[in-house]
């Protein structure tokens, strides 16, 4: 759970951040992770990420780090004004997966450019001390999972920096408030829904949402409301989020009421998570000659 990646873009009161993280493990319970087999812990809890991190970024050029698209997303007008740590964010991303030696990542479309720096960072790292010591990283994205848009402006992703609370549907959201995030997600003026989506990117985000949950293909959605407009799709497309998401709110919600264990979980995954961490660091240092 990236707490330390959590902090690179806005002051988080420490409430906040606690309350986000015991949030983000419950709903990863909830949607299925099973801590017998996932080790699932906070980021900060083991120094050997920002450790590695200070020693990779002893290997990264500012000229690649220049060319990170999330950052200037991110940093927008106002590049001068940014930390470095939303400027080095990438390499403590390369920690957090070389430290373990992964060789697969799942991620995003969006954050193929990171495994890709991840990449030639261990590829530099490796050529400088003539050893094979990290594995070339492969980033799984998913063909089935889509990459979801912002409800309010679909040429965005979903995301939870987003100013705006309706631009995206929150794992903790009650069912009325998911369905009014839904029916006030923004469309345009045609109402053909068979028409060519290259251009229609709200339309698409929406039927790309649709086609997620219910494992139909977009066409197939468009032939079945070609003739009923946006206000039926909005509305069984509200009825499909809910019917998935309510399920890991309502069991997320219940894991929150136990936080002794969910502290048993932290605990127990940092420790196994620290000695596989801790020994690859060692050998690192040893590479370098510490």
């Amino acid at each position: 759970i990236v707490d330390l990646h959590a902090i690179t873009n806005s002051i988080i009161l420490k409430e906040k951040l606690r309350e986000n993280t015991y949030n983000t493990l419950a709903t990863y319970l909830a949607a299925g992770l099973n801590p017998d087999k996932s080790l699932i812990y906070r980021q900060s809890d083991l120094t050997a990420h920002t450790e590695l991190f200070w020693l990779l970024a002893c290997y990264t050029q500012i000229g690649k780090l220049n060319r990170m698209i999330q950052f200037k997303d991110k940093a927008g007008q106002n590049k001068e004004k940014a930390s470095l740590g939303l400027y080095a964010y990438p390499v403590l991303m390369a920690a957090d997966i070389l430290l373990y030696k992964a060789n697969i990542v799942p991620v995003g479309e969006d954050q193929k450019q990171h495994i890709e720096l991840t990449n030639e960072i261990g590829k530099t790292f490796n050529n400088k001390y003539h050893t094979n010591y990290f594995p070339e990283v492969t980033a799984h994205i998913s063909t089935t999972s889509k990459r979801i848009m912002s409800l309010r402006d679909a040429t965005k992703k979903m995301s939870k920096s987003d100013e705006s609370d309706y631009s995206r549907i929150n794992l903790t959201d009650s069912d009325d408030l998911i369905k009014k995030k839904i029916l006030k997600a923004k469309t345009d003026l045609d109402t053909n829904l068979t028409d060519n989506l290259d251009n229609r990117f709200e339309l698409k985000n929406l039927l790309s949402i649709y086609s997620a949950f219910s494992a139909k293909d977009i066409p197939a959605i468009q032939l079945e409301y070609q003739n009923s407009g946006f206000k039926k799709l909005k509305e069984d497309l509200a009825d499909l989020c809910i019917e998935h998401i309510a399920p890991i709110r309502n069991l997320a919600i219940k894991l929150l009421d136990d936080q002794l264990y969910l502290d048993t979980i932290f605990k127990k995954s940092a420790e196994k998570a620290a000695h596989i961490a801790n020994s690859n660091l060692s050998e690192i240092k040893k590479i370098i000659g510490f």
